[in-house]
């Protein structure tokens, strides 16, 4: 079976579309626009701070509390935004799918993508954050493009299942936020990943927001685990799901038409 990319670049001008179509979407009549996207992981980090750090005393790998949780808080954002999107996204665009053809992938894709966006206004207020702190970048920054990357990657791959079978299956949508939170708590966001024990990390590591992480943490401060066997563990999982996403969301995207 091909996996037909070639069209998705045919429709790139679509594909633009419909991720400027959905920020604008996302921001429009909205009370405090920007304002949430900042406040949402401040918040979260400040919960974080307080009953996994002060109170159950984890540990930090060296770091302050506050950058030690904000870092890995902005990418898991990401993470679990673009993947919720990405579930609703065919049956939101129902309508467009049964009068227009194009290629049916564009719908997850433009929906990883839109929430590069929000990712970016974090990612500055994480670098102001960490700065604030004394922490300055180093050469191990380059590392972040990369990381991202994956983050990307992990979000389309699974969102290319949970999309196809939400519109085959509509109470799929209801599943995701309890995998999205059990994903939270099997990913180092709220401890490091150095607290599992060594003969299971490679284990571990085939969570790919693993890897993401851990390389945040250690990209943008210095501190904990440099890319290893536990990032390549993470990619070979990301692979995994992307294969097999893009096959499985292709072979279903007749059915997925009738469906809508």
């Amino acid at each position: 079976m091909e996996l037909r990319l070639g069209e998705v670049w045919q429709y790139r001008e679509l594909l633009y579309f419909f991720v400027w179509r959905d920020v604008k979407i996302r921001y429009k009549q909205t009370a405090i626009g920007v304002v949430w996207v900042i406040l949402q992981p401040l918040l979260t980090m400040l919960v974080f701070t307080l009953f996994f750090g002060r109170l159950a005393k984890l540990p930090s790998l060296g770091l302050p509390y506050p950058v030690f949780y904000f870092a890995a808080v902005v990418p898991w954002m990401y993470f679990a935004n673009a993947l919720q999107t990405c579930t609703n996204v065919v049956v939101d665009n129902q309508r467009v799918i049964t009068k227009v053809f194009f290629p049916r992938l564009i719908l997850p894709i433009s929906a990883v993508l839109s929430g590069l966006v929000d990712f970016a206004i974090g990612f500055v207020v994480l670098v102001i954050f960490t700065l604030a702190y004394g922490m300055h970048l180093t050469l191990a920054a380059l590392w972040l493009p990369v990381l991202l990357l994956l983050a990307v990657l992990t979000a389309l791959g699974v969102g290319l299942w949970t999309s196809a079978l939400n519109a085959l299956y509509r109470d799929v949508r209801y599943v995701i936020p309890f995998v999205v939170q059990f994903w939270l708590l099997a990913s180092p966001v709220a401890y490091p990943s150095a607290l599992v024990p060594q003969r299971w990390q490679w284990l571990y590591g085939l969570n790919p927001m693993t890897g993401v992480i851990d390389g945040f943490r250690w990209a943008l401060t210095g501190h904990g685990q440099a890319p290893s066997i536990l990032l390549l563990a993470s990619a070979t999982g990301v692979l995994v799901l992307l294969l097999g996403g893009l096959f499985f969301f292709q072979r279903m995207e007749g059915a997925i038409a009738d469906r809508v």
